[in-house]
């Protein structure tokens, strides 16, 4: 039987809350079946800041990394967490720094450390989480990653090819050289190259990829690592008679404490001094460039077969370097210090709530990719991890940010790179300080003026807390500091304050 009188407020006021619930749950389930978006992860092996969008050379040529910064945010001030591979790649890969796991060297890997033994990864979570996960090429450091534990990183593996390399050096390093300082054109035809074979791996899993689930798909380029070879076209690209080689000054290392010499003291890239002696400065800067521009057409080449699945509009795409590189800024050339060249590297996001065309000048790290993936795939945030998200300046490039970025190269040895300095403290107290706004080239060390000292102070502050002594089998490039003899031991070998600082 049905009232033909309306019923009470009481009554009215249920019905309306009821009502209101249920529509919030049907917008609830809506949002929780909304589709993830899609991870493309692609990643650069030693690239700097010669990026056409980045300024770091006026004649580099890299279009295809260009217009992916226009369709995304660019971080013009980002820097990494370690200026070497294995260390740099299992920090972005676990979100802990070098001076929380010990990870420094090229050894161990991730799961041989107790720090990180059980820690979720990045391509864990996205696996975890029902993506099909694929890598190729290099994203963890070779070898990081057991065979017996890469199920659990990825659903599938592809290829990781090498450089490659010729039948003979081509450069005029004298004998005995690692065969990996080596550069000029090579091999004849691109599709010859590791990384064109590589973005092919790349191309083929976008194509397979289930329509019926988000993917995560990493590819991780080895140019423009030593040996920098590309075919010669792309050394077309940079005349030999116009080319502009990067700025030094002479005498730079005069006011740097002997400690930095300790980051790289016996390394096989070569110094400065010995380039020029060879006439290979030159070279070196050409195959370097050139090798920058064949890695970005394979980057092209991946962007073009995201755009033909007809997927792009939901895929966060990330582009990134593990560390920067030297080519005679501070008298050498590689990377192992803790100077913007060794630390300042390209990364860009694009892609669904990500503003375009967008440039950050806010110091952010490598770190802070693993959170920032998290928090646009909403995923949970973890307390675990000790980046911070990106997303406000993903919004809007403005946005405050109270940290620095902080780069470790063994223990006790860091630098604090904000807006305006960089400030470096080395195991045995010295230090370096670097207005980088009047100074980009960290040409004149201010540490030692006293009207700088509450500058350091305040920068101190940031200096990790927690710095942990090297993991257990660390290997190669790798230094502790005794306090007691206040020397080195440099990869076993000890080296006392009046040993010579080595030439090669």
């Amino acid at each position: 039987m049905f009232r033909d009188t309306p019923p009470d407020n009481t009554m009215t006021r249920q019905f309306l809350a009821y009502a209101f619930t249920a529509l919030l749950s049907v917008a609830g389930c809506q949002c929780l079946a909304a589709p993830k978006p899609n991870v493309l992860f692609l990643a650069i092996d030693d690239q700097n800041d010669w990026i056409g969008c980045l300024g770091g050379h006026p004649q580099v040529k890299t279009p295809h990394i260009d217009r992916l910064a226009a369709r995304g945010t660019l971080f013009t001030n980002a820097h990494c967490q370690a200026p070497l591979c294995n260390p740099s790649r299992s920090s972005l890969l676990t979100g802990l720094r070098p001076s929380s796991t010990g990870i420094y060297g090229l050894a161990p890997g991730i799961r041989d450390v107790e720090a990180t033994k059980a820690h979720v990864t990045l391509p864990q979570t996205f696996t975890r989480a029902d993506y099909f996960s694929y890598t190729c090429g290099k994203i963890y450091h070779d070898g990081s990653i057991k065979p017996k534990d890469r199920a659990a990183e990825f659903n599938e593996w592809g290829p990781a090819p090498g450089i490659g390399k010729p039948a003979q050096r081509i450069n005029k390093l004298p004998p005995p050289q690692h065969p990996a300082m080596d550069w000029g054109p090579f091999p004849e035809k691109d599709e010859d190259g590791g990384d064109y074979k590589i973005a092919t791996a790349a191309i083929e899993a976008l194509q397979k990829a289930p329509k019926e689930k988000p993917f995560f798909i990493s590819a991780g380029f080895r140019l423009p690592h030593v040996p920098c070879f590309a075919p010669p076209k792309w050394f077309d690209l940079y005349p030999d008679a116009t080319l502009q080689m990067p700025p030094v000054k002479a005498g730079d290392r005069d006011d740097t404490p002997r400690f930095s010499w300790y980051l790289h003291w016996k390394l096989p890239e070569p110094r400065l001094v010995t380039l020029e002696r060879l006439n290979e400065w030159r070279p070196l800067v050409r195959a370097y460039l050139a090798s920058i521009s064949y890695m970005d057409a394979q980057v092209g080449r991946v962007l073009d077969a995201l755009d033909a699945t007809g997927r792009a509009q939901d895929t966060v795409i990330v582009l990134w370097s593990d560390h920067g590189w030297h080519l005679g800024e501070k008298a050498i050339t590689g990377k192992n210090t803790l100077w913007d060249r060794s630390t300042r590297v390209p990364l860009i996001f694009a892609g669904p709530g990500i503003t375009k065309a967008a440039k950050c000048g806010r110091p952010v790290e490598l770190l802070d990719i693993f959170p920032t993936l998290l928090e646009l795939a909403n995923f949970p945030a973890r307390a675990d991890l000790e980046g911070h998200s990106l997303v406000p300046q993903l919004k809007n490039a403005n946005a405050p940010r109270p940290w620095p970025a902080i780069t470790t190269h063994n223990q006790g040895n860091h630098g604090i790179r904000t807006e305006q300095w960089r400030y470096i403290r080395y195991a045995d107290g010295s230090e370096e300080l670097y207005d980088m706004l009047r100074d980009p080239n960290e040409w004149t060390n201010l540490a030692v003026d006293p009207m700088h000292a509450a500058t350091k102070a305040e920068l101190a502050k940031w200096l990790p807390k927690k710095d942990v002594p090297l993991a257990p089998n660390s290997s190669s490039r790798t230094l502790v500091y005794d306090p007691i003899t206040e020397e080195v031991i440099w990869e076993g070998e000890r080296v006392k304050k009046t040993d010579p600082i080595p030439v090669f």
